[in-house]
């Protein structure tokens, strides 16, 4: 059942009791969903009435004993610059009346009192209260929309996709506090799997909503950038680059906070110092890099990356084989057993030439090990181990060929059973209900997270179906929907081009008219005009 919208607040303030009662009297209170919380005869019985019950609306006399009715709306607009005053005034206090409405009164009215006449007032104060209620939401919605664009925009040129968004050109990038030197932080929950398949998915949520909000307060009090989730029991961090001494610090007391409001583990891994946004990718990778000795130890920690190179992630691409971990990855995202076994044996042919030593040989395959779990993780396919188990697996083996062997062996049974998993037959059903979803949501502020969730599969590996079985990205159908049901509103009706955009998902007219055309060629307007001529 919904629940009643809440009802503007009104408050009487008049030195005469029977223009109280007649006002009380005489006005459809109830009818205008407005409601009386308190009289007073006196200016200063108003002002304690005012902050006592934080009224919308104050009907007052203009001319009191004490404090009179132009003081009090001052005190009162000083504290709370929305709320409305409406004057009474008599015949000789013209010019009072008039001093009012220059220090922000709403209105006034003259006695004796045409009740009609104050109705219709009563009617206008209440239509802009509900105004400002609306632009305040708007106000809000902004704010929010501005917090989640920041997070995602950062999370792009993590990703290293700042070159394809059209985020990257938003003005206040030019004045980043990342221009100047800071470092990140990456936190993980210990054994994030395991808590996520005993959690049900409400669960899930209130547990990372909980952890957001203590780092979101312990941010705030410990000198934090920003905080925002990025992968699932993944939080990151960045910090101003004159904390970079407190890393240690720092990390030992997020971990202890978050142990002691939730009883949950987690280790922390800080960055080399970067600058500039374009770095916040290496960064990461430096963030993570420090993580990965957290499968060298025996619980939960703070972990620094101490490479001894003077630029960010030189070392790693020096010595790591990053041109194998990506074909690696693009081998699991498209589910080819024979190029990620091939990729093995090329693996461990660049270790046997490289010569390195055994610890350096283990130190890169528990590396490369973490990230194709992760990647497995991502596109949500099944796999039989938890990751501590097979590092603890690899860490008993004592020689290359049997680490390769044990990723071969692994990695490549998780891709057969992920191609041969009956669900995974479903997947033309599974993303024509996505489809169907869009067509009757598409005038929603419809996210690809929801869309995504509807269809039981991470965003990651969402956005790689989609693409194959719809021929589209996800916005692409999107934006491909709602200009089709603009064109056929245009056509066939005579609703003002202004009108269109909400009803199909543009809650801005002129970025509508922009999509349309890019879409369509023509503008709206032209294209009714076409279809008219024609």
């Amino acid at each position: 059942m919904e629940s009643k919208a809440e009802k503007y607040r009104v408050i009487l303030v008049d030195d005469e009791p029977v223009i109280l009662r007649s006002l009380k009297v005489a006005v459809p209170w109830e009818e205008l969903d407005l409601e009386i919380v308190g009289e007073a005869r006196n200016g200063e019985k108003a002002l304690q009435l005012v902050r006592e019950l934080s009224p919308h609306m104050i009907i007052s006399d203009i001319r009191m004993p004490g404090i009179d009715g132009i003081a009090l709306m001052k005190k009162v607009l000083a504290e709370n610059a929305k709320r409305l005053f409406i004057f009474i005034s008599g015949y000789g206090e013209f010019e009072y009346a008039r001093e009012a409405l220059r220090e922000g009164a709403f209105d006034y009215l003259l006695k004796p009192i045409d009740h009609d006449e104050l109705i219709e007032m009563i009617q206008r104060a209440k239509k802009n209260l509900e105004k400002q209620m609306e632009n305040d939401k708007l106000l809000h919605s902004v704010q929010v929309l501005s917090v989640l664009a920041r997070e995602r925009l950062f999370a792009e040129f993590i990703e290293g996709n700042q070159g394809q968004s059209p985020i990257q050109h938003m003005r206040w990038l030019e004045n980043s506090e990342l221009a100047q030197d800071y470092f990140m932080a990456v936190i993980q929950l210990d054994h994030y799997m395991k808590l996520n398949e005993q959690w049900t998915p409400e669960e899930r949520r209130l547990w990372l909503f909980a952890i957001r909000n203590i780092l979101g307060e312990w941010s705030m009090a410990n000198g934090a950038l920003t905080v925002f989730p990025f992968h699932g029991g993944e939080w990151v961090l960045l910090f101003p680059g004159s904390l970079s001494a407190k890393k240690e610090e720092l990390g030992s007391d997020v971990i202890r906070q978050i142990k002691m409001n939730t009883k949950l583990s987690c280790s922390i891994g800080f960055s080399q110092l970067a600058a500039g946004m374009e770095q916040l990718s290496e960064a990461y990778q430096s963030a993570a890099k420090a993580l990965y000795q957290r499968f060298y130890s025996d619980r939960e920690g703070v972990f620094l990356d101490s490479a001894a190179a003077s630029e960010l992630g030189a070392v790693r691409e020096a010595k790591y084989p990053k041109h194998l971990e990506a074909a690696m990855l693009e081998s699991i995202r498209t589910l080819n057993k024979e190029r990620l076994l091939g990729t093995f044996d090329e693996t461990k042919r660049y270790i046997e030439d490289q010569a390195f030593s055994k610890e350096m040989a283990e130190r890169m395959i528990v590396e490369l090990t973490v990230v194709l779990y992760r990647q497995f993780e991502h596109l949500n396919l099944s796999m039989e181990w938890p990751l501590e188990g097979m590092l603890q697996e690899l860490h008993s083996l004592g020689t290359l060929h049997e680490m390769i062997g044990l990723l071969k062996s692994n990695f490549g049974k998780w891709i057969t059973d992920s191609r041969e998993n009956p669900s995974k037959e479903n997947i033309q059903n599974v993303i024509g209900k996505t489809q169907e979803y869009i067509l009757g949501n598409y005038h929603k502020d419809l996210s690809i997270d929801e869309v995504a969730e509807l269809a039981g599969l991470s965003i990651s590996h969402f956005c790689l179906l989609f693409k194959q079985v719809s021929g589209y990205t996800f916005l692409e159908y999107l934006t491909q929907c709602r200009i089709e049901k603009a064109k056929f509103i245009l056509k066939n009706s005579h609703v003002k081009v202004y009108q269109v955009a909400p009803m199909v998902g543009y809650q801005d007219p002129r970025y509508f008219t922009q999509v349309f055309k890019k879409v369509t060629g023509m503008t709206p307007t032209e294209f009714r005009e076409a279809d008219v001529g024609a």
